[in-house]
């Protein structure tokens, strides 16, 4: 049977959880990397017969998780593997308000694990794979408001804008190799996740947005996780997937 590699980073809740379990498929080996791991996804994974490792750590030491998997995937010598993806999806959201009053560890994980970890784990990958035969993609979760500025909100669109611009340069380096990886940013709408309940939950005295966000839950306008991660698995196997290197999946 043909293998097919994932690699999902924050796959132990939200839309990360939903992917990691539409890619539980015998045709499929998943490696889930997340600061805790999810026994029920296990259980699922052996139902399915799906080779389903995962790792537990704190993306903000990037370092020692990309040293650790660029090891991994050189160990594995490319597998029989037909293809390889590695999937940037975790990343955090800091204690929301104006920059002025930002804590310096607050912004310093925020960063470390929304740019510096995907990065390091790009780079890991692209390195270790370079020799193999099988096609290979890296998809950035990003999101909209690394493309739009909100107030109270500098920290985490500094860190999806960076992920966006990062994702243009390698497509371009990519592009001049015989056997490139394809890569994308992916904006995956707006879901109805943690992240949501804390930017309803914020002091509209620090968030000035924060009505919009309650008027989305109001209205019954945000994504399933499932929902979500449905649209965005569709977009990753789409044969034109990397021709644009910045991309909405509502588009």
């Amino acid at each position: 049977m043909t293998q097919h590699l994932f690699i999902l980073t924050g796959a132990s809740r939200g839309m990360g959880l939903a992917m990691a379990r539409k890619l539980l498929k015998p045709d499929h080996t998943l490696l889930c990397i997340s600061r805790k791991a999810n026994e029920t996804l296990a259980a699922q994974a052996k139902m399915a017969g799906t080779p389903l490792l995962q790792w537990t750590q704190d993306l903000a030491k990037g370092a020692d998780i990309s040293a650790r998997l660029e090891q991994w995937l050189r160990e594995q010598a490319h597998g029989g593997f037909a293809s390889a993806v590695l999937i940037n999806n975790a990343g955090v959201i800091p204690r929301i308000g104006p920059l002025s009053e930002a804590d310096a560890d607050d912004l310093r994980q925020a960063l470390s694990v929304g740019l510096e970890a995907p990065m390091q784990l790009t780079a890991a990958f692209l390195r270790a794979t370079e020799s193999w035969p099988a096609r290979r993609k890296v998809l950035n979760i990003s999101s909209g408001l690394g493309r739009r500025a909100m107030a109270s909100q500098a920290i985490y669109c500094a860190a999806k804008a960076g992920m966006d611009h990062f994702t243009r340069c390698v497509a371009l380096e990519e592009a001049l190799k015989p056997h490139g990886a394809a890569i994308c940013a992916l904006a995956p709408g707006v879901i109805d996740t943690d992240m949501q309940t804390q930017l309803r939950g914020a002091a509209a005295s620090a968030f000035p947005d924060q009505h919009n966000f309650i008027s989305l839950k109001n209205k019954g306008q945000l994504t399933s996780p499932d929902e979500a991660a449905a649209r965005v698995l569709a977009y990753l196997a789409r044969p034109d997937f990397g021709s644009q290197p910045v991309a909405d999946v509502r588009d």
